[in-house]
Formats: C-alpha cells, structure tokens, sequence
C-alpha cells in the first residue's frame, strides 16, 4: 500500500535569531518559525533551535572483499564525545564501560568543495575519506552508490548521509592518512566477514546507526 501524500506545508522564517558571535566548529542555529498551511491558515510563531555547520552532510563506505568464499567488510574504531558524555539522569538503561567508543565504517564529511560537484564531489569525498580511514587508495569512479541518501538527526541538524560500497584488494591497504584530528589518532581497522558483522549489529555491539544502515544495504545488494 503506498504512503498517502504527504500534508502540504510551508516553513517560513519570521525572525533570525542565530548568535552571531562565539561560535564554533557546530553553529547555533535559532530562528522564530511559523508553519502555512495548504488552506492558507498559519500556525503561531514559535522559535526552534537547530545546529549548522559549514560542512554539512556526510559520506559512508562499506569497504569489502571476497576471500576464500566469504565476504569481509572493513570497520574502524572510534570516539564520540557526544555519546561517552551522556548525562547519567538521561540515561534510562545502564551503559557500558565503553560507552561512545563504536566500531563504524569508513565515513566523514563532505567538504565544501567536494559539494558543489554534486555526484562526482561525493564520490571524490568517499574516496578520499576511504583512504583517511584505513589507508585503501582507490579512485572516486570505483564508489558505487549504495541507496538513496538519509537523513540521521532531522529534529536537530540537516545533515544527510550518502551511502557507498566499493570492492577491495586488502593487501594493497596501506597505513591511513587520518585528517589530523586527535579523535582519529591510533584508531584500529579490522575486517570481519560481513555475516558476523550483521550478528554484531543485532545483539547490540555494532551501535552506529549509519554503519548498521550500510551494512543491511551491502547484504541485500550481494543477495541479489
């Protein structure tokens, strides 16, 4: 059964009031909002609090390979200060110890440059985020997109993610470039079969949502 279309409604800005000062690498974004509807009646105004970036959305590559009949994908450890400075009185179940470290794959921002190539510029980025990663060189024609692009956090930010898959030789992996950011330093990247990553997904161990996203999306492309 398809979905019905959806309600016909106008976001219009009444008031900016974004800081303009003080920001950082995530910009506040504040703005008095009011909704118009598609019989010309219009909501109250009411402000809404949303985050910015200059570089907004975000590329994921599920990296893989075939070896002796199974299918390896590449993983990557990392960081989130986000998740490991979750506030205890937010926390409705108990965490564990390793709370916002999380195995994720290859995945990083899409430079303002690389955007304003559309198609190409994210194909350039994944490969050059790829490389950052986990040190697999490969030419930006050879990422294949992986399903249309998401949106991760909309309530909070616009970001979305775009999604690719690309085919690897392993042992032409060399050492990763990383993007300089101390969160990327030491990292480790692992390959497991692509069937036990999945298993991990389910029983909670892989926790990203864009990695267990891209990981149904290559098991369902492979099946086919």
């Amino acid at each position: 059964m398809p979905l019905p279309p959806l309600p016909t409604l106008e976001l219009q800005i009444v008031e900016d009031l974004s800081p303009r000062e003080g920001q950082g690498f995530l910009r506040l974004a504040r703005h008095r909002l009011r909704v118009r509807r598609a019989d010309g009646s219009e909501s109250k105004p009411f402000v809404y609090d949303s985050v910015h970036r200059p570089a907004l959305d975000a590329v994921v590559v599920a990296a893989h390979y075939l070896e002796n009949g199974k299918r390896f994908v590449f993983l990557r450890s990392s960081i989130r200060p986000p998740a490991t400075l979750r506030p205890l009185e937010c926390r409705p179940l108990p965490e564990s110890a390793t709370l916002g470290s999380l195995w994720e794959l290859p995945a990083g921002l899409v430079e303002p440059d690389e955007c304003r190539l559309g198609a190409q510029g994210l194909r350039r980025s994944a490969a050059r985020e790829l490389e950052e990663e986990t040190g697999l060189s490969l030419e930006p024609e050879a990422m294949q997109p992986m399903g249309p692009a998401n949106f991760p956090s909309a309530g909070v930010i616009g970001e979305r993610h775009h999604f690719f898959s690309v085919e690897v030789d392993p042992s032409r992996r060399g050492t990763p470039t990383e993007d300089g950011s101390v969160l990327e330093e030491g990292a480790l990247v692992v390959a497991i079969e692509l069937s036990e990553a999945m298993a991990l997904v389910r029983a909670g161990a892989i926790e990203d949502g864009k990695t267990e996203i891209a990981l149904r999306r290559l098991a369902e492309r492979l099946e086919r």
